[in-house]
């Protein structure tokens, strides 16, 4: 079953031209993440879908009704912000229920349902605190509580870790992830950071001025990427483009390779000069500006020696490298 399907979905505001022409379904129980860059429009995307804004053209469907009509609390979804927006006079227990109890819920099942959601997010022991002796996390958690007890056809995740601190983000993305995996719910979720989008995601959607790039698992998108976007926006550290440092490389096209893709080779096609090291204990990472006077990033496994000022060679295998032309789109098989 399909839980979501846009077709030729576009919004304006006012001249501007927010979204353009989005096509996309997504299927029960599948985990999609949209990612790109600030102003790329999938704030503005999740929030159509919502209901919080109107599509200008297009058709939004959830399940098997079309709502572009259908106020947001009839949507049957459940929306989940970089904001925890939780009530600081009521408790825990009292915020993740609040809304089955405007619903006009009967007691018992909001009873019953913030319990099994207290027990999956493991807040049992913080039902009776308020949301200020709570951390950070902990918040989020309980947003997320409020979410489930709602029993939704759809979760929307607005950029939800974005105030946690760099170890939270870790344990709460895991937490997300183990939740996605009991419910086997529907679930959208955006985000700028593409450590998230890799690792939460069943299906990516990669964003750009309002466009969808590409559309694929995330290994789909990291081994195939169709442009120069989607290769440069998905891995950590970014993919190299080089145009003059390697030799017979047709005027015109760029070639691509990915850092962890180089190593030292004794007539390796590219020389440099490393001019930065960040030693992280389980790898290294170069920075090499190369005699042509580019600037690439090399990811070395395990703990290198190689010092600031080091003459380099370095090497590639051809399989592993992307050509893209100059419209940035890729070449999937070099120019004679």
């Amino acid at each position: 079953m399909t839980a979501l399907k846009l077709e030729n979905v576009n919004k304006s505001f006012g001249s501007v031209h927010v979204l353009k022409d989005i096509n996309l379904t997504v299927e029960d129980g599948e985990f999609v993440v949209f990612v790109g860059p600030s102003g790329c429009g999938k704030s503005t995307l999740l929030r159509v879908i919502a209901g919080l804004e109107d599509a200008s053209s297009g058709t939004v469907t959830i399940g098997e009704d079309v709502v572009n009509t259908v106020p947001p609390a009839k949507r049957g979804i459940a929306m989940v912000f970089q904001s925890y927006a939780l009530y600081p006079h009521l408790t825990v227990k009292d915020n993740m229920g609040l809304g089955l109890k405007q619903e006009g819920q009967d007691k018992a099942i909001v009873e019953e349902r913030v319990a099994k959601a207290s027990k999956m997010l493991d807040l049992d022991a913080y039902l009776a605190r308020r949301p200020a002796e709570l951390s950070g996390g902990q918040r989020q958690r309980v947003a997320i509580g409020r979410a489930i007890v709602r029993d939704p056809k759809l979760f929307l995740f607005d950029e939800p870790l974005s105030n946690l601190d760099a170890a939270l983000r870790m344990n709460t993305r895991v937490e997300i992830a183990a939740l996605h995996r009991k419910l086997s719910a529907s679930m959208i979720y955006v985000t700028h950071d593409q450590i998230e989008a890799m690792t939460l995601a069943d299906k990516i959607v990669v964003l750009r001025d309002g466009r969808v790039e590409q559309v694929g698992s995330p290994m789909e998108l990291y081994n195939n990427p169709a442009n120069k976007f989607v290769a440069s926006f998905l891995g950590s550290p970014s993919m190299n483009f080089l145009e003059a440092s390697v030799p017979g490389l047709p005027a015109g096209q760029t070639l691509g390779i990915r850092p962890e893709h180089l190593g030292f080779v004794e007539n390796g096609q590219i020389g440099g000069t490393v001019t930065h090291v960040e030693r992280l204990g389980g790898d290294t990472n170069l920075l090499v500006s190369t005699d042509e006077g580019e600037t690439l990033t090399v990811r070395l496994f395990g703990q290198d020696l190689t010092e600031v000022g080091a003459k380099v060679r370095l090497g590639f295998d051809p399989a592993n490298a992307f050509y893209f032309n100059d419209a940035q789109e890729r070449i999937f098989q070099q120019a004679a």
